[in-house]
């Protein structure tokens, strides 16, 4: 089980580093150009940024403190505090009636659950 605790989480990890870290580094024009993030015209650029800056966190925080034994109570915390983000993900988009995206956020948050029930279980 901990080796799919470990696949799930790297997954997780790169997916959240990358979405956070385009978050983060494009304009707020770009990202309104790109059809998949018309949401963040329905945010002030700096939720948009903090957001991004929380899956940049998120994702440190699913693979660091266990790899490192540093305190690695911090892996399910961050695995809840992504499924938080991907609740809230899913809001936004079925409220822009997004379907499209609704898939991926149902997935990203199981996976979160699933890494969160597993790390804090033992």
């Amino acid at each position: 089980m901990n080796v799919v605790l470990w696949v799930a989480a790297g997954v997780l990890a790169a997916l959240y580093l990358i979405a956070g870290g385009v978050k983060l580094a494009t304009p707020r024009e770009k990202l309104l150009e790109n059809p998949n993030m018309g949401w963040t015209a329905d945010f002030p650029e700096a939720a948009v940024k903090a957001i991004g800056a929380v899956e940049i966190l998120g994702a440190a925080g699913l693979i660091l403190p266990r790899a490192l034994d540093i305190a690695p109570v911090l892996t399910p915390l961050a695995a809840t505090g992504l499924a938080v983000v991907q609740a809230g993900a899913i809001v936004v988009h079925a409220r822009r009636k997004e379907t499209k995206a609704l898939p991926m956020n149902v997935v990203l948050l199981v996976l979160a659950v699933f890494v969160a029930a597993g790390r804090f279980a033992g």
